[in-house]
């Protein structure tokens, strides 16, 4: 062999080989903005949550090589499709139209959607009760698209994050928001949200609010989405799955 011809070999296995480690490596998508219990920066700006231990056993199980990667929530799809990021795995539901452009694992959890209002106000989760109320919901999300097909007769204002609706509930700029019952759950717990109570959960379409929570994945990308499978299968059936909500809630969210 010719010192050229080994230097092209030499080249090409090294270049081989920078692709497979970069194809080790996952870029775990979670959405930038806080989002307790399920994902947020603590102190030190490390991120950590329910979500968070969930991705790391996930990632453990499945033997994937996973690096958290907190992209603005209303891009994240973008990011995913342009492929800045490899999975999105923050608190995304499995609904028909976000199937359109991407694809998802099995469910790793699925809680109900519910309204929250003032401890004060007596606000039903239903359409006819929050006629001429003001409706926060959080952008691009299953909620947003909830509220403006069934509360059609409410004001519906739109934030980028649910603590932005949260924070104006609290101040009396909103009559009610509707979030994930988890979420809410921990807001009304909290020292901000003692002013409200969860109202009770909305009517249940599965078409729009989804068939749980899922990683989502590029279309076509059956390796990655078969492994994530693999992982939550394996968290569910080896108790590690509860092991982790034990720590963040007291009923199973699965």
């Amino acid at each position: 062999m010719t010192f050229k011809s080994l230097l092209s070999a030499t080249t090409a296995a090294l270049a081989l080989a920078a692709t497979m480690a970069t194809a080790e490596e996952v870029k775990i998508g979670i959405a930038a903005e806080p989002y307790p219990p399920f994902a947020s920066a603590d102190s030190s700006g490390n991120w950590v949550g329910w979500e968070i231990d969930v991705i790391n056993a996930v990632c453990a199980a499945a033997g994937l090589d996973c690096v958290i990667t907190p992209v603005a929530w209303d891009g994240i799809i973008p990011s995913l499709t342009g492929k800045q990021i490899d999975a999105i795995m923050a608190s995304m539901s499995i609904t028909e139209e976000r199937m359109k452009t991407i694809d998802f694992s099995d469910a790793y959890y699925n809680t109900p959607t519910v309204i929250v209002a003032d401890k004060s106000m007596d606000i039903e989760p239903t359409p006819e009760s929050l006629a001429g109320k003001i409706l926060g919901v959080q952008a691009s999300t299953i909620h947003q698209a909830y509220a403006q097909e069934y509360f059609k007769d409410a004001e519906i204002r739109v934030y980028q994050t649910q603590d932005e609706a949260n924070q104006d509930l609290f101040a009396g700029r909103i009559d009610a928001t509707q979030a994930d019952s988890i979420a809410m759950a921990d807001f009304v717990g909290s020292d901000a949200g003692a002013c409200c109570e969860i109202k009770g959960p909305v009517k249940d379409d599965p078409a729009i609010l989804g068939k749980g929570v899922g990683a989502g994945v590029r279309k076509g990308e059956e390796d990655l989405k078969a492994a994530l499978n693999k992982g939550i299968a394996k968290i569910l059936a080896d108790g590690t799955h509860a092991e982790i909500t034990s720590k963040y809630f007291t009923t199973s969210i699965y």
